[in-house]
């Protein structure tokens, strides 16, 4: 008997993974949608926007002041939500609160690109507030992910990840079973996630717009319902 409590007790693969790569798709999506429709704007991928920020000043160009925004909005909504999430004493109702948070920015995100796309000049403040919704949202998240559910890999930055699977899979060729299986499709699971998640958003995008944004709203609500019932994993 003890042995099937203990069967029945432990999570199945899905239950493990879906937390991990639902982020990660999300995570892939929102930044890739950002990325076309706000010409070249990254939502989740912040540091990027430095990057975009620092070409354009040696090239010129419209949208620095877009750019270089980012990053204060950015610190400023961490800040934020770690008070919060200090000031909380249950933290399944902190992160579901959190989800929340997050799919309500994403729907302003999608609300406010409906209503102005499409965007055509970079350094235009209707490019910043949509942009701003959208990087907010994916802030909160990053927060979560540092304290909350750091055991997670990190769901919007794939430079970790990718190298991380690099070492499963060497460690898999060097000395294959059953337990560095288990970990290189975990690491493979959260990168392809994320690529299918770009690649969704892409081609949603594409066909829908700012609607596209939708789904992705939904399953972090899904993320939202697992945290407030104790299922997130």
């Amino acid at each position: 008997m003890t042995a099937v409590g203990n069967a029945e007790q432990t999570p199945g693969l899905w239950a493990q993974c879906r937390a991990p790569v639902l982020l990660t798709i999300v995570g892939g999506a929102i930044d890739t949608i950002g990325f076309i429709a706000l010409l070249g704007f990254f939502t989740a991928h912040v540091t990027g926007n430095l990057v975009l920020a620092g070409a354009a000043l040696v090239k010129g160009g419209a949208g620095l002041w877009v750019k270089l925004g980012a990053i204060p909005l950015f610190i400023v909504t961490v800040m934020l939500t770690k008070t919060w999430i200090d000031r909380c004493s249950q933290s399944h109702k902190t992160l579901g609160w959190l989800f929340v948070a997050e799919a309500l920015f994403l729907t302003g995100f999608m609300l406010a690109g409906l209503h102005f796309d499409p965007f055509r000049d970079p350094g235009a403040s209707s490019l910043a507030l949509t942009g701003g919704l959208g990087l907010v949202a994916l802030a909160i998240r990053n927060t979560a992910s540092k304290t909350l559910i750091k055991h997670i890999s990190p769901s919007t930055m794939m430079t970790g990840n990718t190298t991380q699977l690099g070492i499963d899979l060497s460690n898999y060729l060097r000395q294959p079973g059953r337990e560095q299986g288990l970990a290189l499709f975990k690491s493979g699971s959260v990168v392809g996630g994320f690529v299918l998640g770009a690649f969704l958003g892409a081609v949603l995008y594409m066909r829908l717009g700012f609607w596209s944004v939708l789904p992705f709203v939904l399953a972090v609500l899904y993320l939202a319902g697992l945290s407030f019932r104790r299922q997130f994993i």
